[in-house]
Parts: C-alpha cells; structure tokens; sequence
C-alpha cells in the first residue's frame, strides 16, 4: 500500500509540474531518463551478481561466514568487502536486505554498508590527486574505523552484542 501511495502522489506532482511549465517538465523527465540509461547497467551487473552469490551461497553458508553467530570476525570480513567494492547506494541498501534476510548479522551488515559507502579503496587514487596522499590516507583510515562504531552500535540497539 505504501509504494502505492508513493507512485499516486508522484504522478500527481509530475502531472502539476506539466500543468505549471510543460517545457520545464519534459526537460527534467528526459534528464531523470538518460540518468536511469547511464545507471541501469551498473545495477543490473550488481544485482546479477548478487542474485549469483546468493543462488551459490546458501543462508547456512552466509550465517556461519557474516552471520550474527560470526561476531567481530564477521565484522571485519564484511568490512573488508564493503571498502574495496564499488556499489552505489541505490543498490547497496537493496542487498544488504537481500542479504539480512538470508542470514547475514546486523552489525556485520552495519560494517559492510557503512564501509561500502565511506571507504574508498578502488577510488583511492583519485582521493591522492586531489586531496594528497597524507589526507586521502587519513580520511579512509577514520571511515574504515568509523565502521567499526557503527557496527559495535547497531549491535547495542539491535541486540546482536
């Protein structure tokens, strides 16, 4: 019912704005097109292989290895694996619930999103050029710890510490 709600008071807003400057409208709805065009096939490639490693890796399998039973040591794995992957947001939250539901911890999901979105270990070096290396170098350090806390948080409200 929810998402229903969304798409109804969507085309509401989208019919006014035609209403209020038809130009304007068709701008900005070819605009918010050629953004799905230029993101679709990064999506489509995440969701793919997440559907694969989910198909290969059964809940048992993705409970022992960042389940919550996996403690601090699921932790950093996922850790890991969020700094040095490349996911934009939009899937990221997507596949964390994916993988919440097929058995993953809550904090170990904490430290993989939050290390997803903060670390930046395949951007790096566009981080050096442009802030030097000492900054680059620190920043992705307190981020990659920050994810820790975060982590050790999630686990205190939720329940998994």
């Amino acid at each position: 019912m929810g998402n229903l709600m969304l798409y109804a008071i969507t085309i509401v807003l989208v019919l006014l704005s035609f209403y209020k400057d038809r130009e304007k409208t068709l701008k900005a709805l070819k605009k918010g097109w050629k953004a799905f065009e230029n993101i679709l096939p990064q999506f489509l490639g995440v969701i793919m292989l997440v559907g694969i490693l989910l198909a290969v890796l059964n809940p048992e399998v993705i409970s022992k290895i960042i389940g919550s039973s996996s403690g601090w040591w699921g932790v950093f794995l996922a850790s890991v694996v969020g700094a040095i992957t490349l996911i934009p947001g939009f899937v990221a939250f997507p596949t964390a619930a994916m993988l919440l539901k097929s058995g993953a911890g809550y904090m170990q999901i904490g430290a993989f999103i939050s290390s997803l979105m903060m670390v930046g270990v395949v951007t790096f070096p566009v981080e050096v050029k442009y802030f030097g290396k000492n900054v680059a170098i620190l920043r992705n350090l307190l981020a990659y710890l920050f994810s820790f806390i975060v982590a050790y948080v999630i686990g205190k409200v939720v329940g998994g510490i």
